[in-house]
């Protein structure tokens, strides 16, 4: 018997139900997307829920905001690091300007900052710009 994941769609947010072992392939049911793209993931009060609550697959994000010159750098390294870590991590990232009451609840205080969940619970959390082995080998060691 095949185990399936439940993973949310990077584009409509859609609960998808996929088998593990064709989880790179799958797409989503409702919009037909793929479901692992390689690119991070927009995340906005209204979506973030989902997607930590409501998947199996880990979830790095990202916090940052357009003034902030580390995230900025850090920006390609992490745009990188969600190719290399998809299908077993997905990265995400929210715009602390847009989105100041998600920053507020989640208790950001700095930027950049890094918080990986896993099972709609906060694995860890690291402040500071990373290059991209850092967030790859970061992000793995407290993902699996």
């Amino acid at each position: 018997m095949n185990e399936t994941l439940r993973v949310t769609c990077p584009h409509c947010h859609t609960k998808n139900r996929v088998d593990t072992a064709r989880r790179t392939q799958a797409v989503c049911g409702k919009c037909g997307e793929p479901l692992f793209s390689g690119k991070p993931v927009e995340l906005t009060e209204q979506n973030f829920a989902r997607h930590v609550q409501e998947t199996d697959v880990p979830l790095l994000v990202d916090f940052w905001a357009p003034w902030c010159g580390p995230c900025r750098m850090m920006a390609g390294a992490f745009e990188e690091a969600a190719k290399q870590l998809e299908p077993d991590v997905r990265a995400a990232k929210v715009n602390t300007e847009t989105e100041q009451v998600l920053a507020a609840q989640m208790g950001i205080r700095a930027v950049p900052t890094l918080i990986l969940f896993k099972n709609g619970k906060v694995v860890d959390s690291i402040s500071g710009a990373l290059d991209v082995n850092n967030l790859v080998s970061w992000a793995l060691s407290r993902a699996m």
